[in-house]
């Protein structure tokens, strides 16, 4: 420990993201990166913003991206907060509506940021066990807490909860935020946004990384009564009055702006996962039962961590969680159709 550290870093456990390997010519299937590129309408947007432009600050409140936002989920501005990546966002969740005297409730097997945002922000919190089908039971959180957030499609489980069971869970904790984590909802649910207007208490986030394939460019957003937006925007304000910068606006809100290319892709990600976890069922695994693009799968015969392995020795890459309940379980990407055939081959040698 340095000597010039603040007292609390030291007793920090930070996130660890999914590794990023530099050896060529892998299948990489751990990051839950989309394979498909960005709509071509974004990059041109970006390429526009390449000029002499770039010596003056972005619009510190991103007003464009905002409008494309509100105008694609049927909203006002007000309610569309944007950050630079949906983890900034979350963390101004955190900060700004999490600090409670009562804990935040998360579910036992989720977003493994959830507890690091609680250490760095000094946010008590208590894990709710899923169900034995690794589902969210809102009965779980009808008590005492100080917020509830939870992914959905839950990650990494891949299992989504519904709108009536949100709905449900809001009308229950009326007094407290409900945020639900919206990565992967554009793989197989419909967003909770459609909720907002007639709940205060509830805060939508949803990032641009998956389903419009621009993780490299780090946008996120959340949803939400204006009240809750305002504090959002508190947080953000004072501590950093410009986290997108003027490509990241221009590609997001062209993103957004691309309704045919955002429906092709992700279709064909579905289509994907459900001829993979067909596949996998047939080789003898159980597949729970997936809503986002990735599927979460283990084997009753074979560990899997052998299997992780045996996989990396073929050149494709899974993630492997050790964490109690689901440390027989992978989590698996869907690629295109070749890295897909990719993992189906080496999967069959292994099994």
């Amino acid at each position: 420990m340095s000597k010039f550290w603040s007292p609390f870093v030291k007793d920090l456990v930070p996130y660890v993201p999914g590794e990023q390997p530099k050896l060529a010519n892998l299948v990489k299937l751990n990051t839950n990166e989309n394979p498909y590129g960005p709509s071509p309408l974004a990059l041109a947007a970006m390429q526009a913003e390449l000029n002499d432009n770039l010596r003056l600050y972005p619009d510190p409140n991103g007003e464009r991206l905002k409008r494309a936002v509100a105008d694609y989920y049927g909203v006002q501005p007000a309610q569309v907060f944007v950050g630079n990546g949906s983890d900034e966002v979350l963390a101004h969740a955190f900060h700004g509506l999490f600090q409670h005297d009562k804990p935040l409730l998360f579910p036992d097997v989720s977003y493994s940021f959830y507890p690091v945002y609680c250490g760095l922000y000094g946010i008590g919190h208590e894990a709710v066990a899923l169900d034995e089908q690794f589902q969210i039971d809102v009965a779980d959180y009808c008590r005492p807490n100080g917020g509830i957030i939870f992914p959905n499609p839950n990650a990494p489980t891949g299992c989504l909860l519904s709108l009536d069971a949100i709905e449900r869970l809001l009308q229950a904790n009326p007094d407290s935020v409900v945020l639900v984590d919206e990565a992967y909802i554009d793989f197989g649910g419909t967003s909770a946004i459609a909720l907002v207007d007639r709940y205060t208490n509830l805060l939508v986030t949803q990032t641009l990384s998956k389903s419009r394939s621009l993780a490299g460019l780090r946008v996120g957003l959340a949803v939400g009564h204006p009240d809750l937006i305002e504090a959002l925007e508190r947080i953000k304000n004072s501590f950093n009055s410009y986290p997108l910068d003027r490509i990241a606006i221009a590609g997001a809100a062209a993103a957004f702006e691309d309704h045919a290319y955002f429906e092709r892709c992700t279709q064909q990600v579905i289509v994907s996962r459900e001829a993979v976890t067909s596949t996998m069922r047939a080789l003898g695994f159980e597949v729970l039962p997936s809503a986002a693009n990735f599927i979460f799968a283990r084997h009753p015969q074979h560990d899997a961590a052998a299997i992780a392995a045996g996989l990396r020795e073929q050149g494709v890459i899974v993630r492997h969680f050790k964490q109690p309940r689901i440390s027989q379980f992978l989590r698996i990407t869907i690629g295109a159709p070749e890295q897909n055939q990719a993992l189906l081959d080496a999967l069959q040698e292994i099994i």
